[in-house]
């Protein structure tokens, strides 16, 4: 089993996961400043994950998606400025293509990038955080597929039944209650009952979090 690195970059810092072997461990989240004098982040591994904290971003069937409309597409659906970067990346568990822009924790997630490659020396491409959820979304064994995380005063929310996608969608929430009610407000609407499913998060939940999700989710895990 290849060495692997899982580094979430957000506006206040970063945090990233280690896999070696059998044996895994977290970092938590980190301050940016400490980005130099990480030991972890100099190094090269079988695999590299970059993920940024954006809510920059919106999914669109491929047979839908043209190249050269990306930023409009975008702009249709986000507050996008003039000098935000566009791009896109290919979702095929879900027939479709996230198009993004990492405006927002480029700089930080651009320094990783450079300094954080694969054993052969290419540098991973930053992605988004909804991205990385899709392709963990078709992971997840439960026959609802429940997974969010939470950053930046940001809730980020990936839903499935089966193998049907049935959300995909980022919400401000400013503090957890908030980003409870949207949460809830989603599975209403797809007729979800969070009594018989289980939620997951990629993003640490505090003692009180985690205990107030268990009030109505049979189960709460943390990937």
């Amino acid at each position: 089993m290849k060495d692997r690195i899982s580094i979430q970059v957000g506006l206040s810092g970063y945090s990233f996961k280690i896999q070696a072997g059998n044996e895994g461990r977290s970092s938590g989240w980190m301050s940016a400043e400490r980005i130099f004098t990480t030991p972890e982040l100099q190094k090269r591994y079988g695999e590299v994950e970059i993920s940024v904290f954006t809510p920059k971003c919106t999914l669109i069937p491929s047979h839908f998606h043209h190249p050269l409309h990306s930023r409009v597409a975008l702009a249709d659906v986000v507050n996008l400025a003039d000098t935000d970067p566009v791009d896109y990346v290919e979702v095929s568990e879900f027939a479709a293509v996230l198009v993004y822009s990492n405006a927002i924790g480029e700089s930080l997630s651009k320094v990783i990038s450079e300094t954080t490659i694969h054993t052969d020396g290419t540098k991973a491409k930053p992605l988004p955080e909804m991205y990385f959820m899709l392709k963990q979304l078709s992971t997840l064994e439960e026959y609802n597929k429940i997974l969010a995380s939470y950053m930046d005063g940001n809730l980020y929310l990936a839903i499935a039944q089966g193998k049907s996608l049935l959300l995909c969608n980022s919400f401000q929430a400013p503090d957890f209650t908030t980003a409870e009610y949207f949460v809830f407000l989603a599975l209403k609407k797809l007729q979800l009952n969070p009594e018989v499913s289980t939620i997951c998060f990629r993003t640490p939940l505090d003692e009180d979090q985690e205990m107030s999700l268990y009030r109505y989710f049979k189960s709460v895990e943390q990937l």
